[in-house]
């Protein structure tokens, strides 16, 4: 397949622009796949618009970057795993649990490991959740609108992991060191 272009500011569609300004905001940086991502400016709202709810809601943004990470090595999408590992480590989330989850893995930190249960259930089940599943996350302590919030959350990494299989951005140097392939 051609590589998508990874598009600036500038390059981009004038309809794509917007979003690429709000992440270039949230960030500091356009993300190389919200620069691929551009190409479409249907796919780039929804991602900025999903994204503006996720980190607006009641998660945490560790708790955020947990499922994120995990999402991402549910759908092999070594882009997004690089770029969540180097996240979830600025948010404080400790090493051995980003290198757990990175290696397919449970965190140790129990409402951590519910949250990325859930997570890696929701993608390997297609959204199937059987009582056992959904009892095991209200027992952690989370509540039934958080069940549902992490479903929007799942949604936005889904956006993000697909278009890092299709469009392959290459992996910005500040993510380097968290290379990952699927094995």
């Amino acid at each position: 397949m051609n590589p998508f272009p990874v598009h600036t500011i500038h390059s981009a569609p004038a309809a794509a622009r917007p979003s690429l300004e709000a992440l270039q905001s949230a960030f500091g940086m356009i993300p190389n796949i919200a620069g691929a991502m551009a190409t479409s400016p249907v796919l780039i709202d929804c991602l900025v618009g999903l994204f503006g709810k996720v980190h607006g809601g009641s998660f945490t943004e560790r708790q955020i970057q947990v499922v994120l990470l995990t999402d991402a090595v549910a759908n092999a999408s070594g882009w997004a795993v690089a770029f969540h590992s180097a996240l979830a480590l600025q948010q404080g989330i400790d090493k051995a649990d980003v290198d757990a989850i990175r290696a397919g893995r449970l965190p140790g930190d129990p409402a951590l490991a519910a949250l990325s249960s859930l997570a890696r259930t929701l993608i390997e089940k297609r959204g199937h959740l059987t009582q056992q599943d959904a009892d095991r996350f209200l027992e952690a302590g989370f509540d039934r609108p958080h069940l549902l919030e992490v479903i929007a959350i799942v949604a936005a990494s889904t956006i993000t992991n697909y278009t890092a299989t299709i469009a392959n951005p290459p992996l910005e140097d500040a993510f380097a060191p968290y290379a990952w392939a699927h094995h």
